[in-house]
C-alpha cells in the first residue's frame, strides 16, 4: 500500500468497515480450513477456481490502490489463478507423522495468524493448499467482506455429496428476520430503548476506561503481537439441540454461549493461581459480532453486488458472562446466558455499533476509528462468533469435504474463538496467545465437557417428567 497508484474512473472506494481493517493496529485476515477426504487435485482446484462465481465478483478480482488523497480503492484487474494457489510440501507443514495430522494443520495456522500479511500486488486472497494433510486454507482479507462473505464465497465452489447438481443448504445466517411479525407494546419500546442506552454506553466507556478484571486470560495492549497456539473443540449439533430443548425458547446461541461461560468458569477454577481470589460472579466481557443483514441465505450474499449483501455488515456487541465455581445444575450456564442475550436482541446494540463507527470513520477517519474499536478490544477478554455452515455432506472438486473451521489472524485479546457447524458437527476454533493461556488443550476440553454435561442434565430433567 506503499505505492501511491494514479486514480481511474472505474475505481471503487472501500467501505468504512473495509477501511477499518487496513488499519495495522487491527489488520485482520479470516482463514477457513477445508479438510478433505482424498489427495488434493492442484490442476482441478485451480481449474474451479477460475471458472467460480468468485472470480466474477469485482471484490475478488481487484487490487488495493491508494489515490493521491491517500484513500483506499478497488481496482480490476487481470486475476492470474497461479499467483493466489500457493502449494506447501510436507516438510514445511509436519507432514511426517511426527505429530497428529490436526495439530499440525492447527499450529500452520497458529503460525500464520501473527507472521505473514497477504501481498496487495494481487487481490487480497490465496489458498494454501497443504498436501500433507489433504486440506486448503483459503486466506481472505477482512477488507473483502465477513464471516458471511467468506462462507458464501467458499460454497459457491461446492456441491451436495448425495447430488452434484445442487449447491448446499443452510437454515440461515443468523441476519435480521424478513417479514416477521413482531408484537410491539409500550413496555416492548421502552425497554428497547432502555437496553439501547445501557449496552451503548458501555461500549463507549469500553473504549475510554472501563476494563475487565485482570484474570488468567485476560490479555490487553500489544498481545496480538505475541504468539498464538490453536486448538479446536468439537460438539455434535444434536448435543446441542437436546440442551437447547431443556430451557425454554433457547437457541443454538444461548447453547454456546452458555457452553463458553460454563467452560471458561471451569478453566478458571482448575488452571488459575488467581482462582480462589476471584469473587463469584466477576463478569468476564466477550465481544461478538452480529449480522446485520436481512436473511436471505447465503447464496444471495454472493450473487449480489450491492455492499448491503456483500462484504461487511455486522455491528458489534458486548456479551458479559459471569464466574461461577462449580455447581449442581450445568443448565444455569444456559439459563443466564439466554436471559443476558435476549436482552441483547432486543436492543439496537449491533446496529447503532455499526452507525457510530461508520460515523466516526466519517468524521475523524479510519485511524480514531481503528484506536477506539482497539480500545474496546484490549478493555475486553475474548472475542466469540458462530457461523451456520451447510447442514448435509459437500464436496469441493468433487472431493468429499471432511471438515470446515474457521478463525481469523490475532488481536489484543487473549482468545479468540470462532464456531463453524457442517454435516451435524460443530467444530470451535481457539486461537490463544500461549504465553497467557498456558494449556489451551485444557480450555478446549472444558468447553467440550461443559456441553457433555449440559446434555446428561437435560436428558436426566426430561426422564424425570
Amino acid at each position: 500500500m506503499e505505492e501511491i497508484v494514479p486514480e481511474k474512473e472505474c475505481d471503487q472506494p472501500l467501505t468504512p468497515a473495509g477501511r477499518l481493517f487496513l488499519q495495522p493496529n487491527i489488520n485482520q485476515i479470516i482463514h477457513c480450513v477445508i479438510g478433505v477426504q482424498n489427495p488434493i487435485d492442484i490442476d482441478a482446484v485451480k481449474a474451479e477456481i477460475a471458472s467460480s462465481v468468485m472470480l466474477k465478483h469485482p471484490r475478488f478480482s481487484s487490487l488495493l490502490v491508494v489515490d493521491r488523497r491517500g484513500r483506499e480503492h478497488w481496482r480490476r484487474t487481470q486475476v492470474n489463478v497461479d499467483q493466489h494457489v500457493i502449494v506447501l510440501p510436507d516438510s514445511l507443514t509436519r507432514g511426517d507423522g511426527s505429530i497428529p495430522e490436526e495439530d499440525a494443520v492447527n499450529d500452520y495456522l497458529a503460525d500464520l495468524s501473527v507472521s505473514t500479511p497477504l501481498s496487495t500486488d494481487k487481490p487480497l486472497w490465496e489458498i494454501h493448499l497443504l498436501m500433507a494433510h489433504n486440506c486448503g486454507i483459503f486466506r481472505l482479507h477482512h477488507a473483502l467482506g465477513d464471516g458471511i462473505s467468506l462462507m458464501s464465497t467458499l460454497l459457491s465452489c461446492c456441491r451436495r455429496a448425495d447430488d452434484p447438481t445442487r449447491s448446499p443448504t443452510f437454515d440461515g445466517v443468523g441476519g435480521r428476520q424478513q417479514g416477521s411479525t413482531i408484537r410491539w407494546s409500550f413496555c416492548r419500546i421502552i425497554k428497547m430503548i432502555w437496553y439501547t442506552l445501557i449496552f451503548v454506553m458501555e461500549l463507549i466507556l469500553r473504549s475510554l476506561w472501563l476494563k475487565d478484571k485482570k484474570t488468567a486470560i485476560s490479555g490487553g495492549d500489544g498481545v496480538e503481537l505475541w504468539p498464538r497456539k490453536l486448538v479446536t473443540a468439537k460438539f455434535r449439533i444434536d448435543d446441542m439441540k437436546t440442551v437447547k430443548r431443556a430451557v425454554a425458547n433457547a437457541t443454538i446461541n444461548d447453547v454456546l454461549f452458555g457452553v463458553i461461560s460454563c467452560g471458561i468458569s471451569r478453566y478458571l477454577d482448575v488452571q488459575s493461581t488467581e482462582a480462589k481470589d476471584l469473587k463469584e460472579g466477576v463478569q468476564i466481557t466477550g465481544i461478538a459480532m452480529v449480522n446485520l443483514r436481512p436473511q436471505p441465505g447465503l447464496q444471495k450474499v454472493l450473487e449480489s453486488k450491492r455492499d448491503t449483501w456483500f462484504g461487511n455488515q455486522f455491528g458489534m456487541i458486548a456479551l458479559p458472562i459471569y464466574y461461577h465455581k462449580g455447581g449442581s445444575d450445568p443448565l444455569q450456564f444456559v439459563r443466564r446466558a439466554k436471559a443476558m442475550i435476549d436482552k441483547k436482541k432486543l436492543s439496537l446494540e449491533a446496529l447503532f455499533s455499526y452507525k457510530i463507527g461508520d460515523l466516526v470513520m466519517s468524521c475523524f477517519g479510519p485511524k480514531m476509528a481503528s484506536c477506539l474499536n482497539y480500545r474496546i478490544i484490549s478493555n475486553t477478554t475474548f472475542t466469540i462468533s458462530n457461523v451456520i455452515g451447510p447442514r448435509e455432506e459437500i464436496t469441493i472438486v468433487g472431493n468429499p469435504v471432511t471438515y470446515l473451521r474457521v478463525n481469523s489472524t490475532s488481536l489484543p485479546h487473549a482468545i479468540t474463538m470462532h464456531m463453524v457447524s457442517y454435516a451435524g458437527k460443530a467444530d470451535l476454533q481457539i486461537l490463544a496467545a500461549k504465553d497467557i493461556v498456558l494449556d489451551p488443550k485444557l480450555l478446549a476440553k472444558c468447553f467440550e465437557d461443559a456441553l457433555c454435561d449440559m446434555k446428561n442434565a437435560a436428558e436426566a430433567e426430561h426422564s424425570s417428567r
